[in-house]
């Protein structure tokens, strides 16, 4: 989508000069307020004036009542039901309206009050509070990942139909569209995702039998929820950024290059038909990705440190290794081979890596789930919404009919 986008778009925001200030007029909403993302996106819209209009979280309802009384949104949604009736008891007093389930996440993500919606959610229940925006024609700022690895060809083709932008939050994301400004797309040779490489970097198979949930949540450079720090430790959150590249810059998959780079201070590159390449580089903090989409085109100051090459003094590059970290050929594999495997890595993921996280399977079964399932399904077309549940839920079931 991000190609086809115009680089001089203001939105609805309103520029107003008081003392030297620039003051923006713009409504956002956050699925995932409470997550790691959505704590960091209301610290932007925070310093930037933005008015809040809904949040949501997954069952935090303590947090979430704290963030609904201090910015006063119009919506809040609890999706876990379980935690609806104490708060909605515990918001009466104010105007607040309290949602639960899908229900909550698609009224916010149809509302007309809103410039654009943040989707930080995670996992396969941000895809279709995503096409619900869509189709009410709200902008997207996207941190869920699962929304174009499970439905990249049905969101894409939604969005341009309907004109609705969907800007990138993933840092490795952000970058690359920050790179492509002032370029011409048809010039573009291939794009360059870097990888921190997690907390297992040059560890092999025999290394990581007895891995503990704390050592693969014992990420060096991010602070992240517990389930992208899995990913991170996998490395399946590069292959999901991988799939996620492919429908967000409409490349091939052979146009997209993954390489390690430990210290996450290039958050990815892209490379020019004359081999040029061009970088973006900043300290590991979201709030910049954050900032930049909600501000995009323009750049005002962020709340992060700023970048010091010489604290660093070295960067340095390897190459990934395959073998050993199954998650990332699985998804590869998945994205080209196309079809419904896409979705069918990530379902299997997510079960695997929540059994994994309850103790109830080892760390390296995360990647032999993920990559058997590749072998027992046969390809199938996604062309609905309900073809993603379909897959969605035999992934799911297949995984438990294995434990």
């Amino acid at each position: 989508l991000l190609h086809k986008v115009s680089y001089n778009y203001q939105g609805n925001r309103i520029f107003l000069t008081k003392r030297g200030t620039i003051i923006m007029s713009k409504t956002i909403s956050i699925l995932g307020s409470t997550g790691s993302i959505g704590t960091q996106a209301i610290e932007v819209a925070k310093k930037h004036n933005f008015k809040i209009s809904a949040l949501s979280a997954n069952s935090n309802a303590d947090i979430l009542e704290k963030q609904a009384r201090e910015l006063k949104p119009e919506y809040v949604c609890i999706y876990n039901e379980k935690y609806y009736k104490e708060l909605k008891d515990n918001l009466a007093d104010t105007s607040v309206k309290v949602l639960s389930s899908m229900d909550g996440l698609c009224t916010i993500a149809s509302s007309k009050n809103c410039d654009t919606l943040i989707n930080s959610v995670v996992g396969m229940v941000g895809l279709l509070p995503t096409l619900t925006a869509i189709d009410a024609g709200t902008e997207i700022a996207l941190a869920n990942k699962e929304t174009l690895v499970a439905g990249g060809k049905l969101v894409t083709e939604s969005a341009e139909k309907k004109g609705v932008r969907i800007l990138p939050i993933d840092s490795e994301h952000s970058a690359i569209f920050q790179c492509l400004q002032g370029n011409k797309r048809e010039q573009l040779n291939k794009i360059i995702l870097t990888a921190s490489g997690g907390p297992f970097f040059n560890k092999k198979t025999d290394e990581l039998e007895n891995v503990t949930v704390a050592d693969a949540l014992n990420h060096p450079n991010w602070s992240m929820g517990n389930k992208i720090t899995i990913d991170s430790a996998t490395l399946m959150n590069k292959g999901l950024e991988f799939i996620e590249a492919k429908w967000l810059f409409d490349l091939e998959p052979d146009m997209i290059e993954i390489i390690v780079h430990r210290q996450s201070v290039i958050h990815s590159a892209v490379e020019y038909k004359d081999f040029s390449v061009i970088a973006q580089l900043g300290v590991p903090d979201m709030k910049i990705p954050i900032q930049y989409a909600l501000l995009y085109p323009d750049r005002f100051e962020c709340p992060t440190k700023q970048l010091s090459l010489t604290d660093y003094g070295t960067l340095t590059f390897e190459k990934p290794d395959y073998e050993t970290f199954k998650c990332l050929s699985a998804a590869i594999k998945a994205i080209k081979t196309g079809g419904a495997y896409p979705c069918l890595v990530n379902s299997a993921n997510e079960e695997a890596v929540k059994l994994f996280l309850e103790g109830k399977i080892s760390f390296l079964r995360i990647g032999e789930i993920v990559s058997s399932i590749l072998d027992k399904f046969p390809y199938t077309e996604i062309t609905s919404y309900d073809d993603v549940v379909k897959a969605d839920q035999n992934a799911r079931a297949y995984v438990m009919n294995m434990i």
